[in-house]
């Protein structure tokens, strides 16, 4: 790939005709200066072009906001590297536009194709097409938790009728669209109560998976979590599932990724719940470095987020994120059952 070292060795003219091209193979050897709104950007910005005449170069973001101007938004110059730049603006070219083809990503971004798309799909986990469908998804929740009828959230969505909802979304949502427009009700979740080596665990499960595994806590903490189900003491037909569910406390990191799982979260609880399940048994990760796998490093606050929505303790990993230092951090059933769990997947007992 093509690489400009030297501010020095490269004129205006060159300068100006990759901002106009959004070359990003100039990124890095200067930054775009624009007066007239403040603010300085990579030669590569998908923002539209500025006028000439309120633009000047600089050698480094210093440079710039030595002269008073602050990084673009969109580009981020200071802080993000090229290619996340790319894959922020096709993240948010997707949430407003919708679907679309690679081609037209690749025309935004200044990648090709293929390329892009191996580069997306690392940077963010879910394939192009993939993310637009999960975000078609979460609107149609957004609009069903706000009161709209099926019909309604559907079109808004975009989607041409319930056969094309159901059909796209078959085995994900863990509930029909019906079924999140009365927040679950007439749904029935089985639980019990069951004793481990680590003090007792609420587990309750749908006919799709496990809904949720939580220390120390009863019907009333179920009840409040889903307050619209209907709780049925759980039979024979859940005994081996929740044996599995009990071994897995045990002996977490073995068995668990064959545990069937019904969860619901936003399009970024899910990607960051993904992400738990590819920490290997016996690591752990700080949230800033979990962040960083997502593509966004600024976002450890909202990793911390989601994982504090997660409704599965173990099956999804959320003990193996600890604190930037070295310590364990936080954990909503304790300091102790967290160290206990890191202790018996043979990982490093961080310091408290």
């Amino acid at each position: 790939m093509f690489h400009v070292k030297h501010f020095k060795n490269i004129c205006d003219e060159e300068r100006w005709r990759a901002v106009l091209d959004k070359d990003r193979r100039y990124d890095g050897a200067f930054v775009t200066g624009v007066h007239s709104t403040g603010i300085y950007c990579r030669p590569s910005c998908p923002a539209r072009p500025p006028l000439r005449k309120n633009v000047r170069f600089y050698p480094t973001s210093k440079n710039a906001e030595d002269a008073g101007l602050r990084p673009c938004k969109r580009c981020s110059p200071s802080t993000q590297s090229a290619e996340e730049a790319c894959v922020l603006a096709a993240l948010a070219a997707i949430r407003e536009r919708g679907a679309m083809t690679l081609g037209e990503l690749a025309a935004l971004t200044g990648y090709a194709p293929t390329h892009f798309q191996r580069l997306f799909k690392r940077t963010v986990g879910l394939s192009p097409a993939a993310f637009a469908k999960a975000c078609r998804e979460a609107r149609v929740r957004e609009a069903l938790s706000a009161g709209l009828s099926v019909t309604e959230a559907l079109s808004k969505a975009g989607y041409g009728g319930a056969k094309q909802f159901y059909a796209q979304t078959k085995g994900r949502l863990g509930m029909s669209a019906s079924d999140w427009s009365r927040g679950g009700a007439g749904r029935e979740v089985h639980w019990a109560v069951l004793p481990t080596s680590l003090g007792q665990i609420l587990v309750a499960a749908t006919e799709k998976g496990v809904c949720c595994l939580a220390f120390g806590e009863g019907e009333e903490e179920l009840r409040a979590r889903f307050p619209k189900a209907d709780l049925v003491p759980a039979g024979d037909d859940f005994r081996q599932l929740f044996a599995q569910v009990v071994a897995a406390v045990e002996q977490p990191g073995t068995g668990s990724a064959a545990i069937p799982l019904d969860v619901r979260g936003t399009v970024f609880q899910q990607r960051v719940w993904e992400e738990l399940r590819r920490i290997p048994c016996g690591e752990t990760r700080s949230y800033g470095e979990l962040a960083a796998a997502l593509g966004n490093p600024k976002a450890s606050r909202a990793v911390g987020g989601a994982n504090g929505a997660n409704n599965v303790a173990v099956l999804i990993p959320c003990h193996r994120v600890i604190a930037a230092d070295g310590t364990l951090g936080g954990y909503a059933y304790g300091l102790e059952i967290k160290a206990e769990l890191l202790r018996r997947e043979g990982g490093v007992d961080p310091a408290r």
